[in-house]
């Protein structure tokens, strides 16, 4: 397409991570950029609002009609409308349902419901006879008992349109099936999604798609899996992109993830997708979302490629433009958690992890005195480094975060 292009970008919320994206759309050449979100125009940075065309504050950019009116009232000053675009994963059937009622490229609300109501997700999966656990959407209490006789224990039970693990329970014997229930009863209002339990290495795997088809991916390696880390909010974590995009396991990975998201109905943009690598060596896919990823994967992976991947993504969804990021580095992210609720009120061991491992960092968000516990799995900081041999950036991770200790503390 070429000329001027007429973009809406729907952001609820001006978040750090949601105003990364909106920038790199803001400063596409011919982009002219509306921009929907809940908050007021004084809370939009002054480098996106001097690129911005229109802005147009709602009450709830969640709904559909809202944001159909929105869109027919901001048309004719922008002279038409050629994209529809958000990264939340909460939008993604917002979106769809709106391109599908304004004739809109990009993913429609059949596919969004593919990549967000998990059931229907794995539905899609088993019928393709692409790997996955086996699961349930079940809407009472008996429903739930019948699949766990059937599959028995361990099981996962999850929200049937969750996002980052949030609200998922871990469950390994009765007494915890009942505690899940009874936090979160199903019902046909509420369906809940109870699936087999898949242990093994949990990695992340991430695909440039133009048109339904993927061009370019990158998987990262998670250390422990999220949900481990959203059981225990005191555990550092870390994620790690290798320098080397051929591994073994990635390239038998590949052909499986590339099939899930032509049955899913990727179109065009960044996919996120999370799987297992058990100890047989069995790989299966756990969830997939039709966005960009979160834990500064995006971040992680224009370092491993000495560009700026929200760039990339942003001349993709805009302009159709198709760049292969070739990696150059490996990567990591070590993030910084604390024990207990309150503030933070020390932070140690940096002084040391400064001495050792200083050298290797390309950016960070420490922990500050002062700050409140975080509730996102990202913690009170993060430390991202990088270096060209893998094994290098492996051993520093694991390093930084036996150096560094979180102290949170109630006043």
């Amino acid at each position: 397409m070429q000329g001027r292009i007429r973009v809406v970008f729907v952001a609820p919320f001006l978040l750090d991570a949601t105003v990364r994206f909106v920038k790199a759309v803001a400063e596409v050449p011919g982009c002219e950029l509306a921009l929907i979100t809940q908050e007021p125009r004084a809370k939009i940075p002054a480098a996106i609002a001097a690129r911005l065309k229109i802005h147009y504050q709602v009450a709830d950019a969640f709904d559909p009609g809202v944001l159909v009116a929105a869109i027919k009232a901001i048309a004719p000053a922008l002279g038409g409308v050629d994209r529809l675009l958000g990264t939340l994963e909460q939008l993604q059937v917002p979106l769809g349902v709106v391109r599908d009622r304004l004739g809109l490229p990009g993913i429609g609300e059949g596919a969004a419901r593919n990549f967000r109501d998990k059931g229907r997700m794995k539905d899609v999966l088993q019928a393709a006879g692409l790997p996955c656990a086996r699961h349930r959407a079940v809407t009472d209490v008996a429903g739930a008992l019948a699949f766990v006789r059937e599959v028995g224990l361990p099981v996962v039970v999850k929200p049937l349109e969750g996002a980052a693990a949030v609200a998922t329970s871990r469950v390994r014997e009765p007494a915890e099936l009942e505690r899940a229930l009874a936090l979160a009863p199903p019902s046909p209002a509420r369906p809940v999604v109870i699936e087999e339990m898949i242990v093994g290495e949990e990695r992340s795997f991430e695909t440039l798609s133009l048109g339904g088809e993927a061009f370019w991916d990158s998987s990262t390696i998670y250390a422990p899996n999220p949900l481990t880390v959203l059981e225990n909010p005191w555990i550092q974590w870390t994620v790690l992109l290798p320098r080397e995009t051929r591994r073994p396991v990635v390239e038998g990975f590949r052909p499986i993830a590339h099939a899930a998201l032509k049955a899913l109905g990727m179109v065009t943009g960044i996919s996120h997708m999370e799987w297992f690598r058990t100890a047989s060596g069995r790989m299966v896919i756990s969830e997939v979302g039709a966005r960009p990823p979160g834990a500064q994967i995006m971040t992680i992976n224009s370092y491993a490629h000495d560009l700026d991947l929200y760039r990339v993504w942003a001349e993709l969804v805009v302009l159709d433009r198709v760049v292969r990021p070739e990696r150059r580095f490996a990567v990591g992210a070590a993030y910084l958690r604390g024990a207990g609720e309150g503030r933070v009120v020390a932070v140690h061991g940096l002084e040391e992890a400064q001495r050792e491992l200083g050298h290797l960092v390309v950016e960070a968000r420490l922990p500050t005195l002062g700050q409140a516990k975080s509730s996102s799995y990202e913690g009170e900081g993060f430390a991202i480094l990088r270096h060209p041999e893998t094994e290098v950036v492996q051993a520093a991770l694991q390093r930084l975060i036996s150096l560094v200790r979180v102290e949170v503390r109630a006043k």
